[in-house]
């Protein structure tokens, strides 16, 4: 009987080890994942724009449109570098919901995105407002509720550090899609998770009415070449 006693306490012992470990293993796939970071390679933007071909059937469009759900493909023209190198990273990783661009950038290598994000950052235009149907109440509206955006995303939209992304002059349809993603998760962020938790509908749209209304990011048609 002692005997016994003792070789089942041994076995459930023995299985304590595992179960913590299975624990630590859920937890650790449960956690977000670290934030992307700007590389630090040199890109090229000839080689960028050879492998930029495919992109600029849609971003090289004026008025291009994704398809569903329905809105304006974003601008890159007057975009910073740096984000344009997070942003392609996250469609890597997944951890930006599109599946074209999931698809695009799946197979691309660290130097290919700072190839494309030279390339793409290099388009030279006049500063240009968004397409938008907001009216001038709805912009001011925005501006009154974008104080806690302007710390990183800069007065009037234009990013105060390279790594975020320049607002001004982006399309209307473009930016609600974008922050209503990061706050039912299909982009994961820590910051900008926190930032949009708490925004409605309506609030998410007047944000996008007041930066689609400031002058700044720029459409580049696919046949003009870079600086």
């Amino acid at each position: 009987m002692f005997r016994s006693k003792i070789i089942l306490l041994f076995a459930a012992a023995s299985t304590l080890p595992a179960s913590f470990v299975a624990s630590d293993a859920a937890a650790q796939a449960a956690a977000p994942p670290p934030p992307l970071s700007p590389l630090t390679i040199q890109g090229d933007a000839a080689r960028g724009a050879v492998l930029a071909e495919t992109c600029k059937g849609c971003h090289g469009v004026p008025g291009s449109h994704n398809a569903y759900p329905s809105y304006y493909v974003p601008k890159l023209g007057g975009q910073n570098l740096e984000y344009i190198e997070i942003a392609l990273q996250g469609y890597r990783r997944g951890t930006r919901s599109h599946p074209t661009m999931q698809a695009q950038a799946a197979s691309l290598t660290d130097q290919d995105i700072a190839d494309l994000a030279t390339y793409f950052a290099a388009w030279t235009g006049e500063p240009e407002t968004g397409k938008s149907d907001a009216g001038a109440l709805a912009v001011e509206e925005g501006k009154r509720k974008a104080t806690a955006c302007l710390q990183c995303h800069g007065e009037a939209g234009v990013a105060a550090a390279k790594q975020w992304p320049n607002l001004a002059g982006q399309h209307l349809s473009y930016l609600e899609q974008a922050l209503g993603q990061y706050k039912n998760g299909q982009r994961v962020d820590l910051l900008m998770a926190q930032q949009v938790a708490a925004l409605d509908d309506a609030t998410i749209a007047a944000l996008a009415a007041y930066f689609s209304a400031q002058s700044y990011l720029h459409q580049t048609p696919a046949e003009k070449a870079p600086r």
